[in-house]
């Protein structure tokens, strides 16, 4: 059995991840040069409702990639404005490490492959073609294609090409194959109803701040720098996909993290302003390169799904990572492409998929993100275990915990330890 996964994100590397462990034969097709996508100037784990869901992956049998982020934390149990005990990992270490670890696995990555269009046979997708005119046949799909837009869609509903870490002009936009499947994409919304929202963070490299002050960010692993009055803008919260991050605490104040390269807790922030601040006088940005006046454009297209991660209208293809609804960060991508993945394999043998129950958090966020979906104002909802909403219900619900025996006990009880790690194709 083949599993054919479009995407090299964390969802879709998790997916592959997943259709390995179950016995299948995996190739990923990513459209760059790199894994991870926007993984690759993401670091922030375990925060929050974050840590529940990283040792319910570990529970199980998932926790290959958490694993790989934890050995390349360079700051642990880190507190930062409404977020505690988050670890920050160093994301410039993390993509060769997962590459290495899935070429291990048998699974084959190709690179620089932009899909572009599906064939079907009813309501299955048979194979995918390529920019290069080549075409892949596969028993089961995995769309991973991510949320972002191209260019032309940064220009419409951003400030323009600012020039990110998805790099389209050299590689060519996204394309969602469910639509060309047939399917209609859902987009997310701002609040004032306008499509898609700005990444929350940028990066800056290490050399450009103070010696004193990158010498308190290694110390510290974060650090809070006072804006003045004049330069703070409220109204930028709005259009920011983190919603976790779309506080007060984050608009009245320049907020680094150490996760390898410096990460700047604000969507974009003009140059000149950001070089008043003390320790930041030479600073200059690395992603986007064009920080100062915006940042890429998200969450402009997810895909309808059950809460097996199975496409609407499509009997043998599965979705993970942004494409998959509204969620914000690694360790949700890593929940959604586990499922995703390992229920493309249990489907095609004819096998029930698995649905989560919602005694997990990661069970209970996949459901509740479709819930919301049928609510009046549910495309401008971002979901994510590390704050805002969906962090808010899993204490309501008593499934945030940061005590691994309780967690683990919880999975062990719905009979569900270590179920990743099952052969399912002898």
């Amino acid at each position: 059995m083949k599993v054919v996964i479009i995407g090299g994100g964390w969802g879709g590397c998790a997916a592959a991840v997943a259709a390995k462990k179950a016995g299948a034969e995996v190739e990923i097709f990513e459209r760059t040069d790199l894994l991870l996508g926007v993984g690759n100037v993401g670091g922030i784990m375990r925060n929050n409702g974050r840590y529940t869901a990283a040792e319910e992956l570990i529970s199980l049998g998932a926790g290959d990639l958490i694993r790989i982020m934890d050995n390349n934390a360079i700051h642990k149990n880190i507190d930062f404005p409404q977020h505690k005990h988050a670890w920050l990992c160093d994301v410039s270490k993390v993509e060769p490490q997962v590459r290495e670890y899935l070429l291990s696995l048998g699974i084959k990555i190709n690179f620089t492959s932009r899909a572009i269009d599906v064939i079907k046979e009813g309501n299955k997708i048979k194979s995918v073609k390529f920019y290069d005119k080549s075409i892949v046949e596969g028993d089961a799909f995995v769309e991973a294609t991510g949320s972002t837009g191209s260019m032309d869609n940064c220009t419409k509903y951003g400030n323009g090409c600012v020039m990110c870490v998805l790099r389209c002009p050299t590689y060519g936009m996204r394309v969602s194959l469910s639509a060309k499947a047939g399917i209609i994409d859902i987009p997310g919304e701002r609040g004032d109803g306008t499509i898609g929202a700005f990444s929350g963070s940028c990066e800056i490299p290490r050399e450009s701040l103070s010696p004193e002050l990158l010498k308190e960010l290694e110390k510290t692993g974060s650090v809070i720098l006072k804006i003045s009055p004049e330069d703070v803008n409220l109204d930028k919260l709005n259009t920011k996909v983190c919603q976790q991050y779309a506080l007060k605490e984050f608009a009245e104040n320049i907020i680094l993290l150490d996760t390898g390269h410096i990460k700047v807790m604000t969507s974009y922030y003009p140059i000149e302003k950001l070089r008043k601040i003390k320790g930041l006088e030479n600073a200059r940005y690395m992603d986007p390169y064009s920080g100062g006046k915006g940042n890429s454009v998200r969450y402009l297209s997810s895909t309808p799904r059950g809460d097996d991660m199975k496409v609407v209208g499509l009997d043998n293809t599965f979705v993970a990572g942004e494409k998959a609804g509204f969620f914000i960060g690694h360790t949700e991508a890593m929940c959604t492409g586990t499922l995703a993945g390992h229920n493309a394999v249990r489907n095609s043998l004819g096998m029930d998929t698995l649905i989560l129950p919602r005694k997990t958090v990661i069970g209970d966020i996949v459901a509740y993100a479709n819930e919301r979906l049928n609510t009046s104002d549910g495309k401008r909802v971002r979901h994510t275990f590390s704050g805002a909403e969906y962090f808010e219900r899993m204490k309501t619900l008593g499934l945030y915990s940061i005590n691994n025996e309780e967690i683990n006990k919880r999975i062990e009880t719905l009979g569900l330890k270590g179920v990743f790690e099952n052969t399912l194709i002898s």
